[in-house]
């Protein structure tokens, strides 16, 4: 594995993306492209969450993909610093694709809690030209492929994470915008969403509520929910948690094996 700190510099507020990428065989495949996972991390846009950074990146290699972590902008930078950073880092991977042996039409992005509004945006703002001309790039350029979604952070609306929400409105954006489910059209990519019922922190309605518009807009979809566990459970299993806590082994461990599986049909 070859393992790439980068930072990127450009119109966008300077972000910082770890890259990771397995090596191709001169006896499989010396040229192979790989899909690539773009993962922003959750941490409600005060920190960046341990659980949804390396250890889901590592699981990503494990199934054959590239993996990417986005550093994107905290509190008390509002929207859309997030979005713009977002476009710089997957306009990198695009243009650099054979340099990092990346399938460039299978660039993914992969967002949990706070982190799933940032891939969320990109998702549902990337063919609209006002954001991308602000850095000089296309749409073409910052088109994600495919956007999966863990417990994201995804409406304004009365079932808002209130913290989040309030930080990406700053003084001055209109919280109607950040409603992303609002937001979906034809434009927006395969989407897979996974959550919890009980989630009390940001609920299952967000999922639902951007679900019910993919439906509406004929944009491809599978959404998951699991009964048991609340937020923030990333792999649910003893990388993300000490060996005795009740989150690990339950059923909500099984998204990864379900992404996977979606993701290749793509």
């Amino acid at each position: 594995m070859q393992e790439i700190l980068l930072n990127l510099k450009g119109q966008a507020p300077n972000a910082n993306m770890k890259l990771f990428l397995l090596p191709n065989s001169d006896e499989v495949s010396p040229s192979r492209k790989r899909p690539l996972v773009l993962i922003m991390p959750g941490g409600g846009f005060n920190f960046i969450s341990f659980r949804e950074s390396e250890p889901i990146a590592l699981k990503m290699l494990s199934l054959g993909y590239h993996a990417a972590i986005l550093d994107y902008a905290l509190t008390p930078s509002p929207f859309p610093a997030q979005l713009l950073q977002a476009m710089q880092a997957v306009a990198h991977l695009r243009h650099n694709a054979d340099k990092y042996f990346i399938d460039e039409n299978k660039i993914a992005l992969m967002g949990f809690s706070a982190g799933g509004h940032v891939a969320g945006s990109l998702g549902v703002f990337w063919s609209k030209p006002f954001y991308s001309k602000q850095l000089g790039l296309t749409a073409e350029d910052v088109k994600p492929n495919a956007l999966i979604l863990g417990y994201p952070v995804l409406t304004s609306g009365p079932f808002a994470h209130e913290g989040s929400i309030r930080t990406l409105a700053g003084k001055g954006s209109d919280r109607l915008m950040l409603s992303l489910e609002l937001q979906v059209d034809s434009d927006t990519p395969p989407t897979f969403l996974f959550h919890t019922v009980g989630d009390s922190v940001v609920p299952v309605e967000n999922s639902l509520l951007f679900a019910k518009q993919l439906k509406l807009y004929r944009v491809p979809f599978e959404m998951h929910l699991f009964q048991e566990g609340g937020h923030g459970l990333s792999l649910a299993n003893a990388e993300v948690y000490d060996k005795d806590n009740p989150m690990i082994g339950l059923p909500f461990e099984n998204w990864v094996k379900l992404f996977d599986a979606w993701f290749k049909r793509l």
